[in-house]
């Protein structure tokens, strides 16, 4: 048995056009186009590789993109308050600052200043609680991208096992809010889980988002499992020659697709989808500010 690859990236560029659809509708009858602005501070070379691409994307289906690049000194006071001016904008429906952030600035600090209505990352405090209590919020990008994944696959989810391993703010916590209003028997394990391997192995839906490499064997994984793999980690690769790398998931790809009935690879799977919902979100955030109907599709 070789699992189906769930293709993450033709799925982004699915996604990214739904958006670009939206997008040019709403200029013509509305004569609006929607926002987005991300804040990076520092120097950190993923960082400035993640923005840059947000920035091509968020242009890319006819979005107004903002960037706001600042030194690795800038004050925590200088950046709330650049925050401040962006709830502010009008132009402005979506706000997201790149992390992590330099060590003297206190991120949570930084994420709740955002507008909620604007945190397209869905990382402010009352979005976290709107989600847990089953309330319209905004929803963090890569476990939204996961969902979406899942309802293509299978069409409802109910009444499926699911076994989300990692419980971080980011990505675990909220996938299994996610799949539990999608009416999924959840389980969340983690480094403290007894006997994990048999946790996993009871999966219909196995989502991995540990951050360690290849952590989930094939024989964690239930015959005919659908896997959803949110690592991407860097090991050595000195077959590539000395000092090279090559990308890796939370799951050891060669043996889990022996298992699986579907699964995502990496790179190429949950990855490409992280950024396509952040437009998604920064549409929703748009349509929401001007009371517009919110895009079908596009929202968990």
């Amino acid at each position: 048995m070789t699992a189906d690859i769930i293709d993450g990236k033709a799925f982004a560029a699915e996604i990214r056009n739904k958006v670009a659809g939206h997008v040019t509708r709403m200029q013509a009858d509305h004569d609006l186009v929607p926002g987005l602005a991300v804040v990076l501070v520092g120097e950190d070379p993923a960082s400035q590789v993640y923005v840059r691409n947000k920035g091509k994307q968020t242009v890319e289906v006819g979005m107004a993109s903002f960037e706001h690049r600042l030194s690795e000194d800038t004050s925590q006071a200088d950046l709330l308050a650049l925050l401040d001016r962006l709830n502010a904008d009008p132009e402005i429906h979506g706000i997201l600052v790149q992390l992590p952030l330099p060590s003297h600035i206190d991120s949570d600090l930084v994420i709740n200043r955002i507008d909620p209505s604007k945190d397209v990352d869905g990382f402010h405090i009352s979005n976290v609680g709107l989600l847990a209590t089953g309330q319209k919020a905004m929803v963090p990008c890569t476990p939204l991208g996961c969902l979406m994944m899942l309802r293509d696959r299978h069409g409802s989810l109910s009444g499926m096992n699911a076994v989300v391993v990692g419980r971080s703010n980011i990505v675990g916590k909220p996938m299994a809010q996610l799949l539990l209003r999608d009416s999924c028997t959840v389980t969340i394990a983690h480094s403290r889980t007894r006997d994990i391997a048999e946790v996993c192995r009871r999966a219909d839906i196995l989502v991995a988002a540990v951050g360690r490499p290849e952590m989930v064997t094939g024989d964690w994984v239930k015959p005919g499992a659908t896997v959803i793999d949110v690592g991407i980690n860097r090991i050595p690769a000195p077959e590539r020659g000395a000092d090279k790398y090559r990308l890796v998931g939370d799951v050891h790809f060669e043996s889990a697709v022996a298992a699986a009935g579907a699964i995502t690879p990496v790179p190429g799977g949950v990855g490409p989808m992280t950024i396509a919902c952040l437009l998604a979100n920064t549409l929703t955030a748009c349509c929401r500010a001007n009371g517009l109907p919110e895009p079908e599709g596009l929202t968990a």
